[in-house]
């Protein structure tokens, strides 16, 4: 690679991020009303919005974990970085913490 490959000093940079989390739901109705009061205090959904993470909060757990990913508190910290997009999923998975091949992502 030459100097000339590299981008300009001033160019905008993007870096895709991808992180997996696994998390245990112990306590579903807990969750389930705290992601319910958070919809209900979230000033910036519109109706039809609300309806919507409502209905999905009723039917799903993972529904209800969703509320609470903020990838711009992930970043917002960081000096010289700004949130271009962010996208995220919740889903229910087949894990399973005494299966050897899920050792790679165990917290340490």
């Amino acid at each position: 690679m030459t100097s000339t490959d590299l981008p300009e000093q001033d160019a905008p940079r993007y870096v895709r991020l991808t992180i997996e989390l696994i998390a245990e739901i112990t306590d579903e109705g807990a969750l389930k009303a705290a992601a319910l009061t958070q919809v209900a205090d979230d000033e910036y959904l519109e109706d039809d919005e609300r309806a919507q993470a409502v209905e999905a909060i009723e039917v799903d757990p993972t529904g209800s974990l969703a509320h609470f990913v903020d990838p711009v508190a992930l970043l917002g910290d960081i000096p010289g970085v700004e949130l271009a997009s962010a996208t995220w999923e919740s889903a229910s998975t087949d894990y399973d913490p005494d299966d050897e091949s899920w050792d790679e992502y165990e917290v340490q």
